[in-house]
């Protein structure tokens, strides 16, 4: 039963008959059609026209581009919709995750790193005062997740770190600088919580392995604080909970296992029942391998409804979708029961938002609007203040490296260590996007401008490479076969910088034998290890000696970093939200 009265909905009594009469005119697709969130592929509006007049959407989200684009994306998506439509952004780190043009404020690691809970709700307020003046009105933020396996890649970033409260208080914090908009939902993600399986969902199954006990007094203590505090809507992880699972169902064999979007036992029982939320469900996007993969298609759509989702998250193929929907609500596998369950939850919460009152052409902010909404110096400054308070100095073994000075280091070598090239990233480069300086490039012209003589070293193998593009045959065996006398390697820089840009997985140094790429070196001169992408360099570099995290490679970023070096420890204010050490304890060495 769902109380239009109570968290998060409060709703009046002309609030809630809306909600109920509206139910009541529904057609059997409309109904359905509130289900679904889809993604949209086209800013036509002949397309969008279809999206909102034959599926009846619940809801859109949308791929990047610039404001003015989404903001007329929006529009028409609200002139043709019956019903007021959710559209909803990913504003984890900022309003970039809302428009192209919007402003980063920093991801949820860097501000796990501040330990300052003020940038968590600057985050939650001005990354989403964007995203509604371009006709958002619902954040698919915060990620509420918990990072204790350091070998998980896909929320390293992204959550706050591994400390349970401070995950709790910053996701409050978050949600509480969102609830400033008025008109604006927050969905916290990704339940029952991400961050113990190395996996990525998006590729294979997830599995949370806490205990009730375990589980309780962390994810569960986290959501408790969102929920006791007024939170919108959750996420559907496509996440396992197996031991609690099994507490509430003991009948439950392995075999039966199911991600948390298709498990009752999880989203009904435990959500919804011992948590007490009252609020709206959606699933984590359908595509996803730890859905997929336990059952059909056909059969997935309506087990997630059935099992305690109300909205579920992209279409595969539009029409087989939505009939699927249909056909299991006509058939009574969705009973109308629980159809008018969720319909009373997704209506609710866009009452909450007062969509219902507000004159369609009122749903998304005029035009004129976004120049002054976007950008603003403000949000900008913040975005300068976390970056200067984030950087943290992990380890520090060589206690008089710092400060770096052209006076003490006049020569630096930068070496440039990237990871594996994903399929999407070889694409990007193929059709021309994602160019730019490099982040070595931008961290030697801060150098430069600084007085040092900083330059970024080739290895043998992006030598060889430059040679077959050339046309010419490189001599393979000269590079495994040669080496450098150590006077000699050691003689053209007074320091090396290892800067780690990896985005995603693990770096990928190459050839090894002989070359630069991995800091084999660290004591024979000195040697700074810097992560300026994934935060846990150190598993694979363990030898440095110094060792630095700053979480992203923004200007601003790179700005505080050689401000920091050339200061010395004392400068770095950031402490690990994470282990960076990986649970290694040769990386301590």
């Amino acid at each position: 039963m769902v109380d239009l009265k109570a968290k998060p909905y409060c709703l009046p009594d002309e609030d809630v008959r809306w909600v109920e009469e509206t139910i009541a005119g529904m057609t059997p697709e409309e109904k359905v059609g509130q289900l679904f969130f889809q993604l949209t592929a086209s800013q036509d509006e002949n397309y969008l026209r279809e999206l909102m007049e034959k599926y009846h959407l619940g809801g859109c989200r949308y791929n990047p581009m610039p404001g003015a684009a989404v903001q007329q994306q929006n529009r028409t998506l609200q002139k043709y919709a019956k019903v007021p439509v959710f559209i909803a952004c990913n504003t984890e780190a900022g309003g970039d995750g809302a428009c192209a043009d919007g402003t980063n404020i920093g991801s949820g690691i860097k501000i796990g790193a501040t330990r300052n809970n003020d940038y968590a709700y600057a985050l939650g307020k001005m990354a989403n005062e964007e995203a509604a003046a371009i006709g958002c009105n619902m954040a698919f933020a915060p990620v509420c997740d918990i990072h204790y396996n350091w070998e998980n890649t896909e929320i390293v970033t992204r959550a706050f770190g591994n400390d349970p409260v401070r995950v709790a208080q910053m996701s409050k914090a978050y949600m509480d600088g969102l609830h400033t908009i008025p008109g604006f939902a927050c969905t916290a993600k990704h339940f029952p919580g991400n961050g113990l399986d190395f996996r990525d969902a998006h590729l294979s199954n997830n599995v949370n392995t806490f205990s009730v006990e375990e589980w309780d007094k962390t994810y569960g203590m986290v959501y408790k604080t969102l929920i006791d505090g007024g939170l919108d809507a959750i996420m559907g992880g496509h996440i396992m909970l197996p031991e609690y699972a099994r507490a509430i169902n003991p009948a439950l064999k392995d075999e039966d296992m199911m991600p948390a979007t298709l498990s009752p036992e999880i989203m009904t029982t435990l959500l919804r029942g011992k948590l007490g939320f009252n609020g709206m469900v959606v699933t984590d996007a359908s595509h996803m391998v730890g859905m997929t993969d336990r059952m059909t298609r056909r059969e997935m759509l309506p087990a997630s409804i059935n099992a305690g989702c109300d909205m579920f998250l992209f279409f595969n193929d539009p029409d087989e979708d939505f009939n699927t929907m249909l056909d299991a609500y006509k058939s009574g596998v969705i009973s109308e029961a629980r159809m008018t369950e969720a319909l009373t939850r997704i209506l609710g919460l866009k009452a909450h938002l007062g969509l219902n009152k507000k004159a369609k052409e009122a749903l998304v902010p005029a035009p004129e609007v976004l120049a002054g909404a976007l950008g603003k110096e403000e949000y900008k400054e913040m975005h300068k203040a976390i970056s200067r308070d984030c950087i943290t100095l992990v380890k520090y073994k060589d206690r008089d490296v710092l400060p770096i000075t052209p006076e003490r280091y006049k020569r630096i070598m930068i070496v440039h260590v990237k990871g594996a090239e994903s399929g999407m990233g070889m694409l990007m480069k193929a059709m021309g996007m994602g160019g730019g300086k490099n982040p070595a490039e931008m961290l030697k012209e801060r150098l430069c401008e600084k007085g040092f003589d900083a330059f970024i070293y080739e290895s043998p193998l992006d030598a060889m490479k430059k040679q077959i593009a050339a046309g010419e045959k490189p001599n393979i065996n000269l590079y495994f076969a040669g080496k450098n006398a150590i006077d000699d390697f050691v003689s053209g820089m007074d320091l090396v910088i290892t800067l780690c840009d990896v985005s995603s997985g693990r770096p990928s140094f190459g050839l090894s034998k002989g070359g630069g790429e991995i800091p084999w070196y660290v004591f024979e001169l000195p040697v700074v290890v810097i992560g300026c992408g994934q935060p846990t360099m150190l598993a694979d570099v363990p030898q440095a000696r110094t060792y630095i995290n700053t979480y992203d490679a923004k200007p601003a970023t790179f700005d505080a970093l050689v401000d920091d070096l050339m200061a010395g420890p004392d400068a770095f204010k950031g402490r690990d939200p994470i282990d960076s050490f990986c649970g290694l304890f040769d990386a301590r060495l």
